[in-house]
């Protein structure tokens, strides 16, 4: 059990808290600037001292802070409980997913009640056969209060399965090497990985990227025989440009190594022949700025997805001999109203995923007939690719989901056009979804742009103005936050909450113009974008500013930052989940990780014009002194996408600035990293904690 040490003031805030609400006071951060200056401008950061997790005062500030959201928190314990088993019992405690054959045996996950972790199982042959479990993550996680597998890979000859873990959450990944018919683990351990690898088909030649340990970029693959000291491992490729991370993987063909290096805008990917691990790497096309590429093969040809004169994307395809561009045979041609998202090859057919109208559609081309569209019923929904492993079958599976409808999976056969539900996920204690409706309306920007938002809530619901409601948003890296189905909403629909998710600008759910309308010295749109689309919401009478309520993370907590600094008087409540909020700092140092990854998606700093274009935006240099809606920013101490200093800064500093006597709460947690617990259940807490302070901050208290 750890012993945290407090000074003896904290001790006092701590008691006096527990004993008094009115007298709660929260923590108060030390003052001691630092000039910066770029560009012959300088700035003052008073809190820039706290970048040291090492440093006792910075760990004694967050434990203060853990203390004080504790105390002011405490009477909303009960409804915390409440949520958390409301939450729970809606999972199933023993679930088994969909099994899927490979290589001869079928691969497939299950949970036990009341444990943590996952099974991973395989059968042979058949699933009547008995199972085997190739890891049972529960007994592994024994001791640690983080524990996360980073990809298992079974070797050709499925005797030998490789895995990654990490205890720490810092996403640097041991990898290990068990034999499936004994149990027995090789002393090989390779730390410092991405946790992910993959076998040549000699069986005992494995490949897996290393990190760098300061900036955590994936910099180097690397080739391991099994057996053999992880000292001789020998250097595959190294990638050297700092705005680039490599990776590697296995075509579906099972014939091919491919290395991978991309950085945000450019591409550029080799090939080896899986069955000569001796041999070197070649270069299918040599990377050019701004061009994009993917790989997959079949037959004699390396399939591509390209943005080759093609802002949305389009497929070719070249012969494995002649891989250069000036190679390259058009399959499906560009097209300016169709987002080409993904492919999956077959031999009789080939199935293309694509957005049109912010929809995902999945189109199947058989390579000799007519083409034709899967239908779906709902307005709203996802779609995509789930597992499909063979190349010989006229079976397609695909996944499913909308707002109101679990995670399904389906097999498609695309002979006869007829599918079958393999699996819905159960929700337990009664759950109806059509007790539920969801839509896709339009917000109109500043600038005339129509915004998607997809709604959900429960059938009956009036729009007078009186409904609290939830508004998400992302909008960065063309990332797409799709409709699916979130079992965590569920408290809030049964409440009378309206769900919305806002799909602004700097995703890609209208393509790739919607991307980048909102990226670089575009950046603006993100967050006008997520304002209008919350006045939108007001205007038409779903909510009111003193019920509505905003919420995002990482990319997602960046724009929280800049939304409220912009219209603070939107919202009754903001919570900023790990959010990337000192944006100028943080992307002028290359030692942090992902710095230099992301001068496409940001820009650079140290030139002018993004510097001054950042320091427009970035929420913790334009913190004012100004009211502000009551906030909840959580953040990781071994947090490796965001730094946990940056959202500790931008609550010091609002603490000190704000002029209103709104609620602003801290949760620190000292374990996890980015992606917060690892456990199947763990995560409720956290979700139970801010439904908590929605709740508070309505005046209700179940």
């Amino acid at each position: 059990m750890k012993t945290l040490i407090f000074p003896l003031s904290l001790v006092f805030l701590f008691l006096w808290a527990c004993n008094t609400k009115e007298k709660i006071m929260p923590p108060v951060a030390d003052k001691n600037p630092t000039e910066l200056t770029n560009h012959g401008e300088s700035r003052t950061d008073n809190y820039f001292w706290m970048n040291d997790r090492e440093d006792p005062k910075v760990i004694e500030y967050l434990e203060a802070e853990n203390a004080y959201t504790d105390a002011v928190m405490e009477h909303t314990k009960p409804i915390q409980g409440k949520l958390y088993e409301e939450i729970k019992s809606k999972i199933k405690q023993e679930d088994e997913s969909v099994p899927y054959k490979k290589n001869g045996y079928y691969y497939y996950q299950r949970t036990v009640p009341e444990k943590e972790y996952y099974l991973y199982c395989r059968k042979k042959g058949s699933l009547d056969t008995d199972e085997e479990v190739v890891l049972d993550v529960n007994k592994m996680a024994e001791g640690y209060d983080f524990y996360q597998l980073g990809g298992a890979s079974v070797s050709p000859d499925n005797k030998i399965v490789a895995f990654g873990v990490d205890t720490v959450s810092r996403r640097k990944y041991t990898i290990h090497f068990k034999i499936l018919e004994t149990g027995e683990i090789f002393d090989d351990a390779i730390p410092l990985t991405t946790g992910s690898s993959v076998w040549a088909n000699d069986n005992k030649t494995v490949y897996y990227v290393l990190k760098d340990d300061v900036t955590l970029r994936s910099e180097k693959i690397m080739k391991h025989i099994l057996g053999t000291p992880v000292e001789n491992d020998v250097e595959v490729f190294y990638e050297e440009d700092e705005t680039f991370s490599t990776f590697i993987y296995k075509t579906k063909s099972n014939k091919y190594l491919i290395i991978g290096s991309e950085s945000t805008l450019t591409s550029e990917y080799r090939f080896l022949d899986a069955n000569n691990p001796r041999g070197e790497f070649k270069i299918i096309q040599p990377r050019t700025r701004g061009l994009e590429y993917a790989v997959d093969h079949f037959g004699d040809y390396f399939y591509i997805r390209t943005n080759l004169n093609a802002l949305n994307f389009k497929l070719v395809r070249t012969p494995v001999s002649e891989t250069e561009k000036e190679n390259w045979e058009e399959v499906i041609p560009h097209r300016k109203d169709v987002y080409f998202s993904d492919f999956d090859i077959f031999k009789d057919d080939l199935v293309v995923s694509e957005r049109k109208e912010g929809i995902t559609q999945l189109r199947v081309m058989p390579w000799n007939g007519d083409e034709y569209y899967i239908d779906f019923d709902e307005e709203v929904y996802t779609v995509g690719s789930d597992i499909n492993y063979d190349f010989d079958t006229d079976i397609f599976r695909f996944s499913y989901s909308s707002l109101t409808t679990p995670h399904s999976v389906f097999d498609f056969n695309m002979k006869n056009k007829e599918r079958k539900l393999l699996k819905q996920t159960e929700v337990l204690g009664g759950f109806n979804k059509d007790d539920y409706e969801t839509r896709r309306i339009y917000a109109t920007a500043m600038d005339g742009t129509k915004i998607p938002i997809s709604l959900v809530y429960k059938k009956g619901l009036e729009k007078d103005g009186t409904n609290p409601a939830l508004i998400y948003g992302y909008g960065s890296y063309g990332y797409t936050i799709d409709p699916t189905f979130r079992l965590s909403i569920l408290p809030l629909l049964d409440r009378g909450f309206v769900y919305a998710i806002a799909h602004i600008r700097g995703g890609q759910i209208n393509g790739r113009a919607w991307y980048e309308d909102g990226k670089l010295l575009n950046k603006m749109n993100t967050f006008t974008d997520f304002n209008d689309c919350a006045q939108f919401l007001i205007d038409e009478g779903y909510t009111n500013p003193d019920k509505l309520f905003a919420n995002g993370g990482s990319a997602g907590g960046l724009l929280m930052g800049a939304v409220v600094n912009l219209r603070p008087d939107l919202y009754k409540g903001v919570i900023a989940d790990v959010p990337f909020v000192d944006v100028v700092t943080t992307m002028l140092d290359e030692s942090i990780p992902l710095t230099t990854s992301e001068f496409d998606e940001w820009g650079n700093p140290k030139i002018e014009k993004y510097y001054y274009y950042m320091m427009s935006y970035s929420p913790y240099d334009n913190v004012a002194k100004k009211d502000y809606p009551a906030m909840m920013v959580t953040t990781g101490l071994h947090d490796s996408q965001v730094q946990y200093w940056e959202p500790t800064k931008w609550v010091a500093k609002l603490r000190d600035l704000k002029t209103d006597d709104n609620l602003l709460i801290f949760h620190v947690n000292m374990d996890y990293g980015h992606g917060g617990a690892s456990g199947r259940f763990q995560w409720i807490e956290n979700i139970a904690l801010e439904y908590a302070f929605i709740f508070d901050q309505l005046g209700m208290n179940e």
